[in-house]
């Protein structure tokens, strides 16, 4: 099967090198788009995504979202009594702009207040977390070192007033493609503007760690005014998100199609110019099961190198790649779009095997002769 495949290949080397050409170029798109999709998708909701959090109970005309919400904290209480839920923790959320003090410098962020020592809190990767009693104190995401930022800066809140001093850094950590700054509950609740006529003992939303099989028990016990959303709903609520992966899912797709499309048109012109060839080894006592698995063959083998090649060319391009660029690439997803790649590779041959099961060995050799 693959001695026939093999053979070819090494007799026709410009034609397959440039059809491995554009099967490098179609997977090499595919990676890059679905790495920066991932990238985006990281910059635009890490926070939620790493938040040890399966539900969020929000207000129930906000829409699912997070800056919509304002529940009291009282309703913390009555969340954690309920018996299918295994923790819960108080979460408030807004966006600011914050002015370096000693500097004209101006960063937008995203305020994420809870327990310093709750299961929503950050984990510091440098200095120490900040202190619930300490209205002053917040952990700030590492991109903002990367941009100038240190340890002991001092941060102002340009709407309240309020200044900040970063005593930590944590990473991975940001929203709505802004750096997420944590705080404690009080002192987010002294800047936030929307609590006036609130009430200042409220927060955003709680933040529910319990089984998927209880969602309709919780439901139900939940209290009045409130409703439960799943961490994958609160997601999709971001502005943009959904949108913005939409997109870029959308182009990963069809990049899909077209690999496939490419592929059929290539293998099937060039199983037509072999039809004469297939025709005398048929005649010789080749079956056409043997024809179609050396074409498969043939084509398992180029697009398993071609895929290889664009893999490294990946990596290799991520390392050329602006360090503000979002782009994250997991060995999963690479695994898994391979592996599509090649089923879509194998897909786009079986025209050409139809062709090939068409072929009467008379009439070839005859066209032959």
């Amino acid at each position: 099967m693959m001695f026939l495949a093999i053979r070819e290949l090494k007799h026709s080397k410009l034609r397959y090198l440039l059809i491995g050409l554009i099967m490098v170029l179609v997977a090499l798109l595919v990676f890059i788009i679905s790495g920066l999709a991932n990238g985006l998708s990281s910059d635009n909701a890490s926070s939620i995504q790493n938040m040890k959090a399966d539900y969020f109970v929000m207000e129930h005309d906000s829409k699912n979202k997070l800056n919509r919400s304002i529940i009291s904290m009282g309703k913390l209480d009555e969340i954690r009594a309920i018996t299918d839920v295994k923790a819960a923790e108080g979460l408030g959320q807004m966006m600011i702009t914050l002015n370096k003090i000693g500097s004209s410098e101006k960063t937008d962020a995203t305020i994420f207040a809870t327990d310093a020592s709750g299961i929503l809190a950050p984990k510091v990767i440098e200095g120490t977390s900040y202190d619930n009693k300490k209205q002053g104190e917040v952990v700030a995401d590492r991109s903002l070192k990367e941009v100038g930022y240190k340890l002991g800066d001092s941060l102002k809140d340009d709407l309240s007033g309020k200044v900040f001093t970063i005593v930590g850094f944590t990473e991975k950590q940001s929203y709505s493609h802004t750096p997420a700054v944590y705080m404690s509950v009080k002192g987010w609740q002294e800047i936030n503007p929307g609590l006036k006529n609130q009430g200042k003992d409220s927060i955003s939303a709680i933040a529910v760690q319990m089984d998927s099989k209880s969602e309709e028990n919780v439901r139900e016990s939940l209290p009045e005014g409130v409703t439960l959303i799943s961490k994958e709903e609160s997601l999709q609520s971001i502005p943009g998100f959904k949108e913005e992966q939409g997109t870029l899912t959308m182009m990963i797709a069809f990049l899909f199609v077209i690999a496939a499309f490419v592929l059929a048109v290539f293998f099937y012109v060039i199983t037509l110019q072999k039809t004469n060839q297939f025709g005398v080894l048929k005649a010789l006592g080749a079956n056409t099961g043997y024809l179609a698995k050396s074409i498969v063959g043939q084509v398992m083998l180029l697009a398993v190198t071609c895929i290889a090649i664009s893999v490294a060319l990946t990596y290799g391009v991520t390392l050329i790649m602006p360090e503000g660029m979002p782009f994250e690439l997991s060995a999963d997803l690479v695994i898994k779009y391979s592996v599509l790649l090649l089923a879509v590779s194998v897909l786009g041959s079986l025209l050409s095997l139809y062709r090939v099961a068409k072929i009467d060995a008379i009439e070839a050799i005859g066209r032959v002769s």
